[in-house]
């Protein structure tokens, strides 16, 4: 049986294993070297310039009515106030709530009820949105991002309804507090939102000690250290960004560069322009930079290693020998649970193989879902998890505490991810044992995407499943099953514009089928995998092929 033994704790301190500490420690070690690296806003700031800022930042939050332990909305695009309000916030106690900026009505109104937040960090842009959710009311203080007429508009419209709002160059500029709480391992980092699977999006607990044990993790798989500059394109609201890029930097003394968004075309002009020797990609984002017209100089670029999750192996050799790459990374992990599977560095590994596990540091067990008796080797299982280190994993879902012993039942949590392991002991992700959906590196929840659907009056029951993309990497396509009221008889174009009203865009199903009457289990529930197995079929509408022809 082979483990991988690669991952050495940068910090032995496990008390230090908090974003406070090592952003302190930076601080006198790499004090003049840059760390925050923002291109589109021609933004360079030092390690020990981060600090001085996020403590200014973390002072005013408190001194604005803020208590540790108060929840801080963060709604904006990738920015350096992203950034250095996370870090304000975490040297304050206070706990970082990341929101998809693609939220809005439901999806956004469950998410800031569940953790009644003190104080929002948020774009011009978003402001309204907020303020047509109900739960909003408990944010005291709304704190604007950016200069100019947008942001003078939205501290405008905020104030127009009552509520107190000021530009987050407040925060910034606010003189060095004298005094900061102390922040422990254990104390809550962050509450990052992963979908539901039969219910509503459920807002996972990170203590301090399980996000630096992930970002630490990502150091050894990419042998990271402070020579070398970390691109990122992904967005900040999903832990990519963050503890598995901007940690990680942060961990070892690296440079930190982070693009406003991801785009094929431009992605290996960013990566030559900023020197990136290391970079991510989520879901379909390779398989779409590859399509790219080829260039002569492709390869003149300083990028020795990819991590790619999951990694489209298809194309992986020409993308190698095409951008000059050293080595591919993967994993498997969960925002619960860090990442138990990891794959060696520059070791080749058999056709779809997730990696081995990090046996020093977590204990894993395939199970059948229904019994948790352990599956014989070679065969699928549910994989469930525990970690060796106290607050190296999450400590449930904020405000459910019925998900969370559901998840920890038997004193194992359980991912609802079926995998298998080889005699030689690689795992390999097989599906998901959920109804959770992956599109384009965004997790959905079909409850979530049903329940506006339901409101259409001509829509009596739907549902909705995962069908293959047509990219590697892609992960699902959404198709939606109605069943129509009677008498009633909406279009595929009509549900199509209800949900584009009500869902983010990620979340409008692509497919549309209708049929006479869902499949049911004994116990009422839909039975969605017949729905899978049918899948696209010659009656059902694909909204991307009505776009074409209109």
């Amino acid at each position: 049986m082979r483990f991988y033994r690669d991952l050495v704790p940068t910090f032995a301190d496990r008390s230090a294993w908090t974003l406070p500490a090592v952003l302190r420690h930076r601080a006198v070690t790499h004090a003049d070297r840059v760390f925050l690296d923002v291109p589109g806003q021609d933004v360079r700031l030092t390690h020990a310039e981060v600090l001085d800022v996020a403590e200014r930042i973390g002072g005013a939050l408190l001194d604005g009515g803020c208590e540790p332990g108060d929840r801080v909305l963060l709604m904006a695009a990738n920015s350096a106030e992203y950034i250095t309000g996370w870090f304000g916030a975490a040297v304050a106690g206070l706990v970082e709530v990341p929101i998809n900026t693609a939220y809005r009505g439901a999806f956004l109104e469950h998410q800031v009820r569940t953790v009644d937040p003190r104080a929002a960090v948020v774009d011009p842009e978003f402001a309204a949105h907020l303020l047509d959710v109900p739960a909003a009311e408990a944010i005291r203080t709304f704190y604007v991002t950016g200069r100019g007429t947008d942001s003078g508009a939205a501290l405008a419209l905020l104030r127009a309804a009552g509520r107190t709002a000021e530009p987050f160059d407040v925060l910034a500029s606010a003189p060095r507090p004298a005094v900061l709480p102390e922040v422990g391992a254990r104390d809550l980092a962050a509450i990052l939102f992963t979908s539901g699977t039969t219910g509503l999006s459920k807002g996972v607990m990170m203590p301090h000690a399980h996000m630096h044990f992930f970002a630490d993790e990502c150091v050894a798989l990419t042998r990271l250290t402070d020579d070398d500059v970390y691109m990122s394109v992904g967005p900040l609201f999903h832990g990519n960004a963050q503890f598995l890029a901007a940690y990680p930097a942060l961990i070892v003394g690296a440079r930190f560069v982070l693009q406003r968004r991801f785009s094929a075309s431009r992605w290996i002009d960013q990566l030559r322009a900023c020197g990136a020797t290391v970079t991510n990609f989520v879901g379909v984002m390779m398989d779409w930079v590859h399509k790219q017209p080829r260039r002569p100089d492709d390869a003149d670029n300083a990028l020795r290693c990819l991590y790619a999750v999951p990694l489209a192996t298809s194309v992986a050799d020409d993308f190698a020998e095409r951008f000059g790459i050293e080595a591919f990374v993967e994993n498997f992990g969960l925002t619960e649970i860090a990442m138990p599977i990891l794959t060696p560095y520059g070791e080749p590994r058999p056709p779809g193989a997730a990696g081995l596990l990090v046996d020093e540091y977590f204990e894993v067990r395939l199970v059948d879902p229904e019994t948790d008796e352990e599956v014989p080797v070679g065969e699928v299982g549910e994989l469930v998890v525990r970690a060796a280190l106290p607050w190296t994993m999450c400590s449930g879902y904020y405000g459910m505490p019925e998900r969370t012993a559901e998840a920890q039942r038997n004193l194992w949590f359980h991912t609802g991810d079926g995998l298998r392991r080889d005699a030689e002991g690689w795992y390999y992700f097989v599906d998901r044992l959920k109804d959770a959906l992956r599109r384009r590196g965004e997790n959905i929840s079909s409850y979530e995407v049903e329940q506006p659907i339901l409101a259409h009056p001509g829509v009596a029951e739907c549902a909705v499943v995962g069908v293959p993309a047509d990219a590697e990497a892609g992960e699902d396509e959404l198709l939606l099953v109605v069943v129509p009221e009677p008498g009633a008889g909406p279009t595929a174009e009509e549900l199509w514009r209800w949900c584009e009203e009500r869902l983010p865009a990620f979340a409008v199903p692509r497919y549309v089928r209708f049929a006479d009457e869902l499949p049911l289990a004994p116990s009422g529930k839909v039975r969605k995998a017949p729905l899978r197995e049918t899948g696209v079929d010659a009656g059902t509408a694909d909204r991307e092929r009505a776009r074409s022809r209109s």
